[in-house]
């Protein structure tokens, strides 16, 4: 072994980091992070639930959905968003309004920002399309394709994207900080 292997390989492994970050934005971590979530999270649901029946009302009780459970679901969303939209309102504001830290120290924050971003969209698109999902199934409720297998596990992995985006978002942001 030289006497400058370590060295250099460490040099290298810094080069590496800059470079990356001159080829992409300063956000691309969080951006890939929160894309490769939802992947993931849609193969483990999408494995987990292959062969399954999808049935949207519990125990097959036509509208029992709407009545119990999609009101929890778009509030405990409605929430996530809330902390995620004030999250990013207050990180930007108060970096803005301090002078002593200037624009560089923002970059720091840019990855967990992009993936507060994610929970943002996640849960938007969540609401959104699982309400127009419950929709299409009350006015088709007969149709086999009412309710799909791609439209569950769509469903699923979009609310626990953002779930997971907006937990790996603040641990990121606290690792941030106390740099």
């Amino acid at each position: 072994m030289r006497p400058n292997a370590g060295t250099h390989n460490c040099g290298l492994r810094r080069t590496l980091i800059i470079d990356s970050q001159r080829i992409f934005f300063p956000g691309f971590p969080g951006l890939a992070t929160g894309l490769g979530m939802f992947a993931i999270i849609w193969l483990a649901v999408y494995l987990k639930s292959r062969g399954r029946p999808v049935l949207f009302d519990p125990a097959g009780k036509h509208g029992e959905f709407g009545k119990a459970l999609l009101p929890i679901y778009l509030d405990i969303t409605k929430t996530v968003l809330g902390l995620a939209a004030g999250s990013i309102v207050l990180l930007v504001g108060s970096m803005s309004f301090n002078q002593s830290t200037g624009r560089r120290s923002l970059t720091a924050f840019a990855s967990p920002l992009f993936l507060v971003a994610m929970t943002i969209i996640y849960g938007v698109l969540f609401m959104i399309l699982l309400a127009l999902s419950y929709e299409h199934h009350l006015h088709h409720p007969n149709e086999p394709g009412a309710y799909t297998m791609l439209r569950y596990t769509r469903n699923q992995s979009l609310g626990f994207s953002a779930l997971a985006c907006f937990c790996i978002s603040y641990i990121w942001l606290i690792a941030a900080a106390t740099k």
